[in-house]
Parts: C-alpha cells; sequence; structure tokens
C-alpha cells in the first residue's frame, strides 16, 4: 500500500518560465500530487549548472515546452511515495537523476527542465507527468529515477564514521555522473591511463576526478593553468597537459605519460574546430577506447586513418545508464570519490534565481551553486 501521507501544504512556491527567453516568474502554484510510479521530494538543493541561464534565455536553444518549473537534478527528502514502492520511504534523503527514461521505450529519455530530447516520444513524456522540475519547494518525479542515500554515512560527523558531507556538496554527484557514465561505457579499469579533455570545465574536471577514484592514471587536458594546476593538487594520480593548439608537439606532451588506453570527450559546444581531439586520439594505444559525450555544434573532423590502423573503438553516448547513479554512490559511499574538497560557491532562495545564475557561470569544477526554497 502506498505510504503513509505526510503534511504537504496545497500549494507551493515555484520557478515558471511562462514562454522560451521570458524571464522566471517566482508563482504560487499547486503541490504536485502522486500518480503511479512517482515519489514526492521536498527539494532541499537543486543544482545550478554553469550554462542553465543560457538555456532559458534562448542562447542555447534547447528544446522544452512551456510553461515550465525549470531545474535539473536535486537532493530531496521524500514526502511521500505511491503504492508501488518497496525500498524508498518518507523522511529519506536521495539524489533525484534529472534523466528520465521512458519506461516501455528506455531508449527515449529528456532532461528534466532542461530538453526534450528532441524525439516525439521523449516530447510527449517531458510534456505530461515529468514536466516540472527542481527549481521548486516540491517535485514529482520517477521512483527510479530517486536514488537512497546513507545519510548517516555521507553527512553524518567524522567521529561516528561519517563523512561529514552537506547536502549542498551531494548535488557534486549529478556532475560527476555524466563523466562516470562515458568511462564505464568504455570499460575503463584499475591502472589504466585515460585522456580526459576538456578538463577545466565542470563536467570534464569532475570526470577526471572520478576517474582517479576509479585508480586510473588522468591525463588532464584544457586551457586554464589555474584549474589545470588545482586537478592536479586534489589527486596525485591527475596529470595535466596544457591544449596548444594541436599538432606533433601537444601529441608528444601526452605521450610523456605513456600511450594511453582510453580517451573521454567532452567537448562543449564551441569546440567543434577544436585540435584536442585529433590530439588525444593520436596518443592512444593500439586498442584503445574513446568515449565521445561532449556536444560540439556542427560536423567534427576525425584523424580517420589513425582509427582504423590503431583498432580504436568509438563510443557515442548521450548521458549514462540507469545503473550509473548507484554506483557511483557507492564510489562516495566508500571514501574512494571524496566530496570535503567541494565548495559551495552560493546557496539561493528561489527568489534570488538571477543572481544564482550569474554565480553558476563563474564555477570552477569543484564547485556547486544550489537553489531552495527552504
Amino acid at each position: 500500500m502506498a505510504t503513509p501521507p505526510q503534511t504537504i501544504p496545497p500549494t507551493h512556491l515555484a520557478l515558471i518560465q511562462h514562454a522560451p527567453t521570458q524571464p522566471l516568474v517566482l508563482s504560487e502554484i499547486p503541490t504536485p500530487h502522486l500518480v503511479p510510479g512517482s515519489t514526492i521530494l521536498r527539494v532541499e538543493a537543486a543544482a545550478i549548472i554553469s550554462y542553465q541561464r543560457d538555456i532559458y534565455n534562448g542562447t542555447r536553444q534547447y528544446p522544452y515546452p512551456t510553461p515550465l518549473v525549470p531545474g535539473s537534478w536535486c537532493i530531496g527528502r521524500i514526502i511521500q511515495t505511491g503504492p508501488d514502492a518497496v525500498k524508498l520511504r518518507p523522511s529519506q534523503l536521495v539524489l533525484f537523476d534529472s534523466f528520465i527514461h521512458a519506461r516501455d521505450d528506455p531508449s527515449l529519455a529528456f532532461l528534466s527542465g532542461i530538453s526534450d530530447g528532441g524525439h516525439p516520444g521523449a516530447r510527449k513524456l517531458m510534456a505530461g507527468e515529468w514536466r516540472d522540475s527542481s527549481f521548486a519547494q516540491y517535485v514529482r518525479v520517477p521512483l527510479e529515477n530517486c536514488h537512497a542515500l546513507d545519510e548517516a554515512r555521507l553527512c553524518g560527523p567524522l567521529v561516528d564514521g561519517g563523512l561529514g558531507y552537506t547536502v549542498e556538496q551531494l548535488t557534486w554527484l549529478g556532475m560527476a555522473l555524466v563523466g562516470y557514465g562515458g568511462l564505464r561505457s568504455i570499460g575503463l579499469q584499475a591502472g589504466e591511463t585515460v585522456i580526459v579533455a576538456p578538463a577545466t570545465g565542470g563536467f570534464g574536471g569532475a570526470a577526471a576526478l572520478v576517474a582517479a577514484a576509479m585508480d586510473a592514471r588522468v591525463v588532464a587536458m584544457g586551457r586554464n593553468v589555474d584549474t589545470l594546476r588545482r586537478l592536479e593538487e586534489m589527486s596525485e594520480r591527475v596529470r595535466t597537459v596544457r591544449t596548444g593548439g594541436g599538432g606533433d608537439e601537444e601529441v608528444e606532451a601526452l605521450k610523456k605519460f605513456g600511450e594511453a588506453d582510453a580517451f573521454l570527450d567532452l567537448s562543449p559546444p564551441g569546440a567543434a574546430e577544436s585540435a584536442h581531439l585529433k590530439s588525444a586520439i593520436r596518443a592512444l594505444r593500439k586498442g584503445g577506447r574513446v568515449s565521445l559525450m561532449g556536444g560540439p555544434e556542427g560536423d567534427v573532423a576525425f584523424p580517420y586513418r589513425e582509427l582504423v590502423f590503431k583498432d580504436v573503438l568509438l563510443k557515442a553516448q548521450w548521458m549514462y545508464h540507469a545503473d550509473t547513479a548507484r554506483d557511483l554512490i557507492k564510489l562516495v559511499k566508500s571514501g574512494m570519490l571524496r566530496l570535503d574538497q567541494v565548495r559551495v560557491a552560493g546557496r539561493f532562495a528561489l527568489e534570488e534565481w538571477e543572481m544564482a545564475f550569474e554565480v553558476a557561470v563563474g564555477m570552477r569544477f569543484d564547485e556547486v551553486t544550489v537553489m531552495s526554497g527552504w
């Protein structure tokens, strides 16, 4: 049977975008109710992505329905679960994984509060029960997208065997999930060498630290010298190479650490002409693997013959698979992937969304910016 309902007000506060490019508006709207296969979360900390402002002002023309409660992943506390919940329970702290799949066709998915994925089926899914995301006091989400967090272990005091993380620091899990999905897709093993590029953005830097936590040796490529230095400070398994326009010199700088077994690419939209992709592939050993998880605009040139003669496996993937979040949480719970150096760039009320978006733009890979209606 369904869990006993906890006290939920009939209305709650949420940010709404009524039409694309229009400013968000703080509004009082009906509180979401349970539907089959759902749970209601109190949003404790909603993550803000560094480019989220550009999504809603139209700079990045992502497709999504309006009116919309925007958002992304979050850390929440379960208020109610439906009759089909067997493990999740009220008051439990969870990670809401915002990559939502269709139950009757797992090949279709969308990003909660951000993008409908561009397929008619995914568009229908986002426009329905899961339309509203986490920039609100409460949110309704699919059961399978809620991943239980051991609050005593993750947030408890060190003297009691806890790790002492804050709820805000735990939102960094969503950033790390993306790169972890790519690393798993090419079977990264302990002791292997992986190139991560660009590694000075949020997702790339997080991926470098995740790879190091997986006991791999990491070669992080990027332009920002200070960020590269910070990566080396955070893990003894990370070495860095500053991107320099490609060519033999850049390849040799990568090979200084030995031929790489794998390469994870997380190129942003403006990186279609970047030479780092070719350099990293040239630095791979025979039989190396490549995971493509970026989003360059337009076509990208590959060193075709290099890929063929080296028997390189090329694997493209959007986001990650369903079990990735659970395994990443295990990595953090074990202490192998540490969050104590994650810094909170800012925690903002819902009505402070413009300031929150501004702060998020300047985040480093080891920082989080969050919003909360509490």
